[in-house]
């Protein structure tokens, strides 16, 4: 299965930096925009985004979607979806794999699955439903977790992996989130990263979490640590050169700094792709 033509580094498109990329447009290869952001008729934030479209290519990444949720899609959210990336022509379309309310109550938190055959079952259909009607794959990013089930049948790992299988959808692999479950459950973070098929996996998402000691909280309001850097650098190893962006949603920084960022991120993978640089 061929990858998506967008390739290279990019950053969340955030309110905060609309005038740096509309002024003096930095050196990133693509941007992320986060689709609830846009869902409007008009205004002042389709019209950012409408002239950075001009200058960056865009993915589309979603919070809304419920894909693991038990209510029936929103079908007038898809078909916004749709008219969006209509507009500004993603590279892809990605929401989390979650659930994110009941009874028609979004409770604006992503949500875990139990890793069960039912649950797999279930997530096909919707899976298909979603991407009919988008006319594309959809791409379900890894979420971090707090709680397990003990009705899991299996891993998140091996339940990734069937699902994106079963429902011929691509992975959003978000290092940060592997790290922070792994820590939350005990589980060997660079295992899952080797389950990961790299034909499926289109993103990658590298961001910043919270160290309460027993436990860590994914928060997007940091910069990356440096054990996010030794398993993103492990992932590029196994997997190649996938599109990977940082991620920051609170306390954002100028953007300088997330350009920084951004340069280490890709110092570290070209070293990971370069045998006698990473040795």
């Amino acid at each position: 299965m061929p990858r998506p033509s967008i390739q290279g580094f990019g950053l969340g498109l955030r309110p905060e930096h609309y005038r740096d990329f509309i002024d003096r447009r930095p050196a990133v290869d693509w941007l992320e925009v986060i689709s609830e952001n846009y869902l409007v008729p008009g205004g002042k934030p389709l019209h950012h985004l409408d002239a950075i479209r001009r200058d960056y290519p865009m993915v589309m990444h979603g919070v809304s979607l419920s894909i693991g949720g038990t209510d029936p899609l929103d079908l007038g959210y898809l078909r916004e979806l749709k008219a969006l990336a209509d507009r500004i022509q993603p590279g892809w379309i990605s929401d989390h794999l979650c659930w994110t309310g009941v009874d028609h109550q979004n409770l604006h938190d992503l949500l875990p699955l139990p890793y069960t055959e039912a649950a797999l079952r279930h997530l096909g259909d919707r899976v298909s439903q979603v991407q009919d009607t988008l006319g594309r794959r959809l791409v379900l990013e890894n979420v971090s977790s707090y709680v397990s089930f003990a009705a899991d049948e299996m891993s998140e790992a091996e339940f990734i992996v069937e699902l994106l299988k079963r429902a011929d959808c691509q992975l959003l692999l978000d290092v940060n989130n592997v790290y922070v479950s792994s820590v939350n459950h005990g589980f060997d973070a660079r295992a899952f990263i080797d389950a990961m098929p790299a034909d499926r996996v289109v993103q990658i998402h590298l961001a910043g979490h919270q160290n309460h000691g027993d436990h860590l909280i994914d928060t997007h309001d940091a910069p990356v640590c440096e054990a996010v850097w030794s398993l993103y650098r492990y992932t590029v190893q196994c997997l190649g050169a996938v599109p990977t962006m940082i991620e920051r949603d609170d306390h954002i920084p100028p953007l300088d700094e997330l350009l920084a960022e951004l340069a280490q991120a890709r110092s570290i993978a070209a070293a990971a792709l370069t045998p006698e640089l990473s040795a």
